[in-house]
């Protein structure tokens, strides 16, 4: 098939989905579902008609808190807990945490201050805030009067516009990394429509623009290196560098250029400061440049300590700490009085009775079901997003190239056992109420890569491309369920709770 030909149907499917994702925007509101008060009786119906909201959670809603208090308060703080010898409980809270819209366990206290902050970290909040302000102080927007004025061009600029960009690149990085026409076109429709990228575009998160840093990296890398078009015959050189005869980038577009690794960097640090794990990818990256080209860390360190260094300076002003403020989770700055997660301590003190089903934050499993569960479970990788069976399949294969591409598809597989490995270690939730592991969703554009091979393979035949279908099917099922709200639990855990097998 003609390049031209393929890059006419990435296009195709790239505007779909770019339909798709800002439709969804464009339609975003919290709605009460019926079935869920009926699986959950403990959750009250409201007594009334509730006021409309674009906010889904508490993960998000803690964020466009602290993006209203930073424009419209000059402030980190999004509320306070005053002293009150007229309240039984000593006490009252103040602020944007006992705002409608703007509830949620996502809340910190800092205990000398006895101020509130979200437990987000705040570069991403900062972006935000800066469109925000834009709208606020220019156009004159309230986050609250002007609800959808407010939240759909902020969800479009911070996650719509980065995901087509992304997806947009990825499709050049299948064209150097794969080797068939219906391979390749086979792993840019997974990306399209089989993750769950395009699900959380409507809601405020980390995830999304975490796996676009992890595109525009890997794409700056690919630019960087020679290696990446050493593949290339002369006709398919000219299609991508129309302006040169030969098998090598006109001058200006020397891949060795230093300033692509500052790139690289650039956008390692800024995915690891919106999913500190992918450390783990920024130092496979290292690697791969220091076998490469050694001298090239030299630029490439100093871009990707630049944003982590930025967060902690912006954390420290905010909160008076260096350190994450996620990273305390489990003292007294999580667990303070009526806090979500103080609760275990006190059914452990016997000052309130746990409940029978207390929820998916507090389960109590053994770490053989919660990794049985987290891999190909109610939660599971692989049983959600069943293409990722492809790309582990393609992990075992040879990588179809040499050099940068070489390395990146050997080192893949133990980036996401580091972060897999992490995650089941260290926590116990799945991530909360979720459509999937959301935890691993910045890890899609190094799972797609690694597909390539096997998607390569398994177009030779009809029974190949076959069992290809039934998985990206079964994906864009996962992906499209929660079409109401991102933050709802995975049908598998939906139909397992139906069931009775299993209930949090």
């Amino acid at each position: 098939m003609d390049a031209t030909l393929r890059r006419s149907i990435y296009s195709i499917m790239l505007i779909a989905a770019t339909g798709m994702m800002v439709a969804r925007v464009a339609n975003v509101e919290f709605l009460y579902e019926p079935s869920l008060y009926k699986a959950y009786p403990q959750r009250k119906w409201p007594d009334k008609a509730p006021e409309p909201w674009p906010t889904y959670s508490s993960n998000d809603r803690a964020r466009w808190a602290t993006v209203k208090a930073l424009v419209e308060d000059h402030t980190f703080v999004v509320g306070q807990r005053v002293p009150d010898s007229n309240d039984p409980r000593g006490y009252h809270d103040e602020g944007l945490v006992q705002t409608d819209g703007f509830k949620s366990v996502d809340y910190v206290l800092h205990p000398e201050r006895q101020e509130f902050f979200s437990t987000k970290p705040p570069l991403l909040t900062l972006f935000v805030a800066g469109q925000y302000m834009v709208l606020h102080d220019h156009l004159k927007k309230d986050m609250v009067r002007d609800k959808w004025e407010v939240a759909v061009p902020i969800l479009l600029v911070t996650n719509v516009l980065p995901l087509v960009l992304a997806l947009f690149l990825l499709s050049r990085l299948i064209e150097l990394y794969g080797r068939t026409d219906w391979g390749r076109l086979f792993v840019f429709g997974a990306a399209c429509f089989g993750t769950f990228l395009p699900t959380f575009v409507t809601t405020l998160n980390n995830h999304v623009p975490a796996a676009c840093c992890v595109v525009y990296s890997l794409y700056a890398l690919a630019a960087w290196s020679k290696a990446g078009n050493r593949v290339r015959t002369s006709s398919e050189m000219r299609e991508w560098y129309p302006h040169t005869g030969d098998d090598t980038t006109p001058e200006e577009d020397n891949p060795g250029s230093p300033m692509r690794l500052v790139v690289v960097g650039l956008f390692a640090g800024l995915a690891a400061c919106f999913e500190l794990p992918a450390l783990a990818f920024a130092a496979a990256i290292g690697l791969i440049i220091l076998m490469k080209q050694g001298r090239g860390v030299i630029w490439y360190v100093p871009a990707l300590l630049l944003p982590l260094a930025g967060q902690a300076f912006i954390n420290h002003k905010a909160v008076g700490t260096w350190e994450p403020i996620y990273a305390k989770f489990g003292g007294p700055w999580y667990e303070y009085p009526g806090s979500h997660w103080n609760k275990p301590k006190l059914w452990e003190e016997g000052k309130e009775e746990k409940p029978e089903h207390p929820g998916i934050d507090f389960a109590e499993e053994p770490k053989e079901i919660y990794t049985l569960h987290f891999l190909v479970g109610h939660h599971g990788l692989f049983s959600l997003t069943p293409i990722w069976v492809l790309a582990l399949g393609g992990m075992l294969l040879n990588p179809p190239t040499r050099g940068v591409v070489s390395w990146l598809h050997r080192l893949t597989p133990l980036v996401a056992a580091v972060v897999i490995g992490f995650y089941i270690w260290k926590t116990n939730n799945y991530g909360g109420w979720t459509c999937g592991p959301r935890w691993l969703f910045w890890l899609t554009p190094l799972f797609l890569l690694a597909m390539t091979p096997a998607a390569d393979a398994l177009g030779k035949t009809s029974v190949g491309r076959g069992i290809a279908y039934l998985c990206l099917g079964a994906s864009a099922f996962s992906a499209t369920y929660p079409w109401a709200n991102p933050w709802r639990h995975p049908w598998i855990y939906q139909l397992c709770e139906y069931m009775d097998w299993v209930h949090y």
